[in-house]
């Protein structure tokens, strides 16, 4: 779903009010007689008058910082699931005790998939409510609101994925502030449990810290977990009480257990709380729950035997997997590859712009093959660009030969799972075209799941490709969890136990019927259906399930009557009595918006529109058709938050606090902004317009490469013509810890026989520093330690601490500033989305310095120290406007050719033509060896020279 992800930069001009908070004790528990102890000395239910009480600082002698200019005084966060319909509540209160204003950001990491509900701030006692509007409607409001002069601020979603909800507030002395968020979500069944997850990161220390989550589940709760995810710091602390059919886990952590150690003033609550459960499955047929008018039904039947598969995995092995991505996919692999059973079909297509198969037919999963199977994938060596269309098609073609020569088993399951980290850049590039293709060939009995590694791949082009051909696509992050992610989502999709499942609801009453997932029910997981009834002709629902399973046709039936659960219901005060109203209305709008993406012409996408749009605004969901319109009572203030549709944010949600630094400490020319701030913080401000430096080495377009040399008073250039997926070293100096590495990428398609390629990521590594940063076309990422965070081009930002500087200029540039000394500046080119052949690119230019050492190499980085050059013999070349010269360098007379080059700098769209010396055949003799001498094999690589 959606991801929301908000920044606000909001100044209140507030007055002193008392700011009293309830401190909510555990007694509210002790009505449930039914729940008993779990876990005796692990999970310990503790009393009030336990060693896990909360207790209020002055009470039990606790202190916090003694100079704490933001104190967060409570951090407070509510979940109660109903039948796996899931509603969170996310409450912090703050007070700025500083004699200066202070910047305070909430910022919270919302789960995949969740709808956000509601949101209010308080500052001081004036409130800030939400209403859900059409999403024109308010973008209105909002222009209405700066046309009148009132006080007007735009919360932005930048992702779809709606993982972050995120304000900054600049708070003035002595002021308080409230901030509360709503989120919904449906708990989905994976690998036999439900799994929730609360993202605990405050940012400091609170004086109150409470989690409380509460579990009803008509069912029957089967068990309840809670794993350590602190690496054992609150050993003890999470309590669990479990009953029949509900549970309570609560998480209460003192001051002092929050510490990172026993004198830090750092919190240790910094990551995910999980609550892990399941519910009873007595009843094969699963479990229909009716109330007001909606009914859900849940169905995982249990002790079946396996269904047979044939099973296709196509791999990307193209030059952007090459290091810890690839290594970590070949070792999940070989442990798949370990699960197949006898009766299961197999084979590999591997690919990057060729493409491979293992084996050109399916083969029996025998020991002998397996092993086959894992000598030919630990060899594979990532390079070259990325054919996705070929390989799919490839894989679809050798299980639709394999049905029609009739040597699948008729009981099997086929499935075909991708895994790609990229976007095409050879062969078809025309994403829609891929779509259809694979439509158009694939057969009705074949499932396609996409696995995307890392930030860079499309993946809404990933779910729309596997949501159209009966499967599911997941993203995972490219990092050292690589390897169990893959095996998971493997996991999930591997066991397949009924085919063609249906549901039938016979009662001519029974409307609008939807459900989670198609018509093949995997072990571990759940189909969910919901639907609406009239409760004046109907009292109770009667379901019939037809199915195939491996050994023969099962006809299930069930009947659930309305009193039973309305009786369970009322006598809990944390239930939800909607739940089955939103459980309809969340899955209804998934289905429909994966339907809208998929429309075939344009009236039936309007229709689907409007329905997803009304249905929006009945529930108050953000949805991509909806905007939340938060405003104070008055209106004279007003944010707006909504959600466009492009995915390029991910980062953990935290309170960040931090103080402003001198807007002296950076350069004229590096575009900063008024006001940075420190610690790592992103915050959005309009940048000061400046004059970039006249004379500087910069590399752009095909990548041409303009070397200016200070002494000679010359710009040299020369092109490299290399192909998509190899990264070039341009800075490489060990001795001072500094690299930067570009990745190329190519153009859509050839012309005149040519692929043409340009910079499409960069690298740069200060390693003193442990600080990374990675551009793309898409986001740019800053890693500092074990700290992460990103930024989209849609973003004016500064991310930085007292060394390191980046500036992003909203949709054009980033500069990198390092000691004040060494600049660093990339340029965005965007292109027409529909360009027949071109693509995004960067440019990067960086200025001649003293600041490398002797040692420093690379592309660029080698002529920091000036080679003497000696241009002479000027005379006409074959072409009249283009003077050609005799040229001494290194030992070398080259033929160098007059022309113009492009600067970008000052004109991002036409630039400025820049007179240089052109050096033919890849700048072979006017740089250090042939220009393969300098491919690394990954982004972060120092160059290692011969």
């Amino acid at each position: 779903m959606h991801r929301l992800s908000c920044i606000l930069i909001w100044l209140f001009l507030l007055e002193e009010q008392a700011f009293e908070i309830p401190i909510n004790g555990y007694s509210e528990f002790t009505e449930y007689n039914d729940l008993v102890e779990l876990a005796p000395g692990k999970f310990p239910f503790v009393q009030e008058n336990g060693r896990h009480q909360r207790s209020l600082p002055e009470e039990s002698g606790e202190k916090t910082d003694d100079v704490d200019q933001v104190t967060l005084y409570s951090y407070k966060v509510h979940s109660t699931i109903t039948s796996r319909m899931a509603t969170t509540i996310i409450q912090s209160k703050v007070v700025n005790n500083s004699p200066q204003s202070q910047n305070v950001v909430f910022d919270v990491q919302i789960p995949k998939g969740a709808f956000i509900s509601n949101f209010t701030m308080t500052v001081n006692g004036m409130t800030f409510t939400s209403t859900i509007r059409e999403k024109t409607v308010g973008r209105a409001l909002y222009s209405q609101a700066i046309a009148k002069g009132k006080t007007a601020g735009w919360l932005r979603s930048k992702a779809l994925d709606m993982e972050n909800f995120n304000t900054e507030v600049n708070v003035p002395p002595g002021a308080k502030v409230q901030f509360e968020l709503h989120y919904q979500e449906v708990k989905w069944r994976k690998l036999g449990s439900y799994e929730h997850k609360i993202h605990l990161q405050p940012g400091k220390l609170a004086k109150h810290l409470e989690v409380n989550v509460w579990i009803i589940e008509p069912q029957g709760m089967r068990f309840v977990h809670v794993p350590d995810t602190f690496e054992g710091h609150f050993q003890g602390v999470p309590v669990i009480a479990k009953g029949q059919q509900k549970a309570h886990v609560s998480f209460k952590p003192t001051v002092a257990q929050q510490r990172k150690c026993p004198n830090c003033t750092e919190t240790a609550v910094d990551g995910e709380l999980v609550v892990v459960y399941d519910v009873n499955r007595e009843e094969k047929a699963g479990k229909l729950e009716v109330f007001n008018g909606y009914f859900v039904h849940f169905f995982a039947p249990e002790n079946l035997d396996p269904i047979p598969k044939n099973i296709l995995f196509v791999i990307d092995v193209s030059g952007s997997m090459w290091g810890i991505k690839m290594k970590q996919t070949v070792e999940a692999m070989k442990t798949i590859l370990d699960d197949l059973r006898t009766e299961d079909q197999f084979s590999v297509v591997d690919f990057n712009h060729n493409v491979r198969t293992w084996k050109n037919d399916l083969v029996s999963a025998t020991k002998t093959q397996i092993a086959d199977a894992k000598r030919y994938i630990e060899k594979i060596q990532p390079n070259g660009g990325t054919n996705i269309n070929e390989a799919l098609l490839r894989a679809i073609f050798i299980l639709n030969e394999a049905s029609n020569l009739g040597m699948l088993n008729p009981d099997s399951v086929s499935l075909i799972i991708l895994v790609s980290d990229g976007d095409p850049t050879v062969g078809e590039l025309k994403l829609s075209k891929i779509q259809k293709n694979v439509k158009q060939n694939i057969q009705d009995n074949i499932s396609l799941f996409s696995l995307g590694i890392g930030f860079d791949v499309d993946y809404d082009f990933l779910k729309r490709l596997s949501n159209e051909n009966r499967g599911i696509a997941q993203r995972i992050y490219g990092n050292r969890d690589t390897s169990s992610q893959l095996k998971k989502f493997y996991n999930q999709v591997s066991t397949p136990l009924l085919r063609n499942v249906q549901f039938n609801y016979p009662q001519a009453s029974v409307t609008d019927v939807t459900q989670n997932s198609f018509h093949n029910y995997f072990g571990g997981s759940e189909i969910v259906v919901a639907g609406k009834f009239d409760p004046s002709k109907l009292t109770e629902i009667q379901s019939i399930i037809t199915a195939t399973s491996a050994n023969t046709e099962l006809v299930l039936e069930t009947l659930s009557q309305m009193d039973d659960l309305e009786d369970f219901l009322s006598k809990d005060k944390h239930a939800d009595p909607d739940f089955t109203k939103k459980l309809w209305a969340y899955l209804t709008i998934n289905q429909l918006l994966a339907e809208r993406s998929l429309a075939p012409t344009a009236a039936i996408k309007r229709k689907i529109t409007k329905t997803i749009l009304q249905m929006s605004l009945d529930h108050h969901i953000v949805t991509p058709l909806t905007a939340m319109v938060i405003e104070n009572d008055a209106g004279n203030e007003r944010m707006l938050a909504d959600s466009p549709p492009q995915d390029h944010s991910c980062c953990s949600g935290a309170l960040y606090y931090g103080t402003k630094v001198t807007s002296g400490s950076i350069p004229s020319w590096a575009s900063p902004s008024p006001t940075p701030v420190t610690a790592m913080l992103a915050v959005g401000a309009k940048p000061v317009e400046s004059t970039p430096p006249p004379h500087v080495n910069r590399v752009e377009n095909d990548p041409h490469f303009i070397i200016y040399l200070p002494k000679s008073q010359n710009n040299i250039c020369f092109n490299i013509d290399s192909e998509p997926g190899k990264i070039l070293s341009l800075m490489s100096d060990p001795e001072s810890g500094i690299l930067v590495n570009g990745q190329l990428i190519g153009a859509k398609k050839a012309e005149n026989g040519k692929l043409r390629t340009y910079f499409g990521k960069l690298g740069f590594y200060f390693q003193k520093e442990d600080m990374k940063i990675e551009i793309s076309t898409e986001t740019i990422t800053l890693s500092y330690g074990s700290f992460t965070s990103r930024l989209s081009w849609s973003d004016t930002a500064h991310l930085g601490n007292q060394r390191v500087l980046i500036s992003v200029k909203k949709g054009k540039s980033v500069t990198l500033t390092l000691d004040k000394e060494m600049f660093f500046s990339v340029l965005l080119h965007h292109v027409w989305k529909k360009h027949p052949v071109n693509v995004d690119f960067l440019g990067i230019y960086i200025p001649p310095t003293n600041k490398f050492s002797p040692s420093a190499h690379g592309l660029l980085g080698q002529f920091m120290n000036e080679p003497k050059v000696h241009i002479f013999n000027e005379r006409p070349g074959k072409d009249p406007g283009k003077p050609e010269a005799s040229m001494e360098v290194k030992g070398h007379k080259l033929n160098v050719t007059r022309g113009l080059q492009k600067d970008y700098r000052t004109d991002i769209v036409f630039g400025t033509d820049v007179p240089c010396w052109f050096v033919h055949n890849s700048g072979k003799g006017f740089i250090d060896g042939h220009y393969k001498d300098y491919f690394v094999p990954q982004l972060y690589s120092f160059l290692k020279r011969p």
